[in-house]
């Protein structure tokens, strides 16, 4: 039963340590890495994300669910295994991916808007190389029946960059292991690129050699090495800690385990948030913020390699009337929801509008006010819920609707809030 959850903060200062769970990110690369090498690769600090713990029971055949199962979902399996991965967008695309390569038939199936998140792109990819994918209701979308055993074809497959990061990921996971390997070519720019560079560096530390010129990404046949691969806590958790010291009038807080030179994308959230008079200062195994009072000159914010950290830094921006410009939102629409109208809707609750011309983001804050209290509205989206908690530092109640949606990614969010000061009321 879903239920929502009441945000208080009375003081404006916020001061205390906050541990965060591993990457999500990093930790779902990880996992597929580890099932493709036959044990040879070892996952360490496993995050506590919903999507991370939904992959890892998949992989590991907890959650095999055999023709019975899949009969009650409405769906015609005959004796084929039904694989639900419910809400998780990465699990969707890497499972895709790596179930081309394994002994047996699989129909992946995820939520009802799983079902409206294309990917079709990865499909015709994969298609290319040799796999035997149908699709099982709509044309384009998930559910989606594997056959496996990928008969390759040929190694060269192309795909527009400015899709999804994730699918090209998905292509890399799994292309050691492909009989002919895999010459990728990205058209056009590259969307999130730190994201592709963070499986690239993660496949390196598991043996996997690449080489990448121009726009062309070309990876060998080869073995996977034995290793671990360690899981750094989450710099997008992380982010929501910056908003709330741009909120707070005073802010010391300390980030353990998060590193200056991360694989993450992410971290550059510390040089957006220098920006608001965050200082980051790394020592002690961890990462330092403390609030500065400074004006903010900033007004082009490029978020093609961040996409989310859009809602936290847009939200954060709106929160202190700061009328910026914002590029590279164009995936936002084919996340968990259109975050872009989710956001144009919940800004309006405080009089901002964020005008959308072309491929360009305007916040307009000529009529912003702040109100007693606000409901905010999560589309079933945890990112939503998590950038907007920070207004509770400016507006004297904030209502979040649905807040186990945070589980996807940083379940322990509204404990660590109340940690720090914040009063978290849940709404029965």
């Amino acid at each position: 039963m879903k239920h929502n959850i009441i945000l208080t903060k009375t003081s404006k200062t916020t001061k205390g340590t906050v541990q965060l769970t591993g990457s999500k990110s990093e930790c779902n690369r990880a996992l597929i890495i580890e099932a493709l090498s036959n044990g040879k690769v070892k996952v360490e600090n496993i995050s506590d994300a919903a999507d991370a713990q939904t992959l890892s029971e998949v992989l590991s055949r907890k959650s095999e669910v055999l023709s019975q199962k899949a009969n009650d979902s409405g769906l015609e399996t005959q004796d084929l295994k039904l694989v639900d991965i419910g809400p998780a967008g990465t699990a969707m695309r890497f499972l895709t991916a790596y179930f081309t390569l394994q002994d047996e038939e699989v129909i992946l199936t995820g939520s009802a808007r799983m079902k409206q998140r294309p990917i079709g792109v990865l499909v015709d990819a994969l298609r290319e190389l040799g796999a035997q994918i149908d699709y099982v209701e709509n044309e384009g979308f998930p559910p989606i029946k594997l056959k496996g055993s990928l008969a390759q074809q040929s190694n060269k497959v192309s795909i527009k960059g400015n899709i999804s990061s994730q699918y090209i990921t998905a292509l890399l996971l799994i292309a050691a292991r492909l009989p002919l390997g895999l010459e990728l070519h990205i058209e056009g720019d590259l969307t999130s690129r730190p994201y592709v560079e963070m499986t690239l560096a993660m496949l390196q530390t598991a043996g996997i050699q690449h080489k990448w010129v121009d726009n062309v990404i070309s990876i060998e046949p080869q073995e996977f090495k034995p290793t671990s691969i360690y899981i750094e806590p989450d710099w997008s958790a992380a982010s929501y800690w910056y908003a709330i010291a741009a909120l707070s009038d005073e802010a010391e807080l300390f980030l353990p385990g998060l590193t200056q030179y991360s694989l993450q994308g992410d971290s550059v959230i510390t040089e957006i948030m220098a920006n608001f008079g965050i200082t980051s200062q790394f020592k002690d195994g961890g990462v330092y913020l403390q609030k500065e009072v400074k004006p903010v000159f900033r007004k082009i914010f490029d978020m093609k390699e961040c996409p989310d950290l859009a809602q936290t830094v847009i939200v954060v921006c709106a929160a202190l009337g700061h009328e910026a410009t914002f590029t590279g939102l164009e995936t936002l629409k084919i996340k968990e929801t259109d975050r872009i109208k989710a956001l144009q809707n919940e800004l309006a609750k405080i009089g901002v509008k964020l005008v959308e011309k072309g491929q360009v983001y305007k916040l307009d804050c000529s009529e912003k006010q702040i109100p007693d209290r606000i409901f905010v509205n999560t589309y079933d989206d945890h990112r939503m819920a998590m950038a907007f908690a920070p207004l509770a530092l400016v507006v004297p109640e904030v209502e979040i609707e649905d807040a186990d949606v945070v589980e996807k990614s940083y379940p322990a969010f509204w404990k660590d809030l109340e940690k720090a000061g914040f009063e978290v009321e849940v709404k029965v």
